[in-house]
């Protein structure tokens, strides 16, 4: 039997997933455009989106417009290439699964 692949624990959240599958289809996204597509809250979202930051997965841009703060968010190369990557592992793991 072939080993197992890890699976990255920064992605496999379901949140996180998410954010990042949405921002791999998009050029940028508001933070208000994010929390509508997940469901999330504010809090949950801004945490998770913390934690894409922090892993270097998504970028963020803070200005105001019209006075209003805006936040928007870019998945970077190499959150691009993590989304791959567990794409490429989770098939791996299903294997035959998901070839029917």
């Amino acid at each position: 039997m072939p080993e197992l692949p890890e699976l990255n624990l920064v992605v496999h959240g379901k949140v996180r997933l998410a954010l990042l599958s949405l921002l791999a289809g998009v050029d940028e996204a508001e933070f208000t455009w994010l929390r509508a597509k997940t469901g999330s809250t504010d809090g949950n979202l801004g945490a998770q989106l913390l934690k894409l930051e922090e892993s270097g997965y998504v970028s963020v841009d803070k200005r105001f417009v019209s006075r209003k703060p805006q936040t928007i968010y870019r998945i970077t190369h190499t959150g691009r290439q993590a989304l791959v990557e567990y794409v490429q592992a989770l098939k791996q793991l299903l294997g035959s699964a998901i070839e029917a």
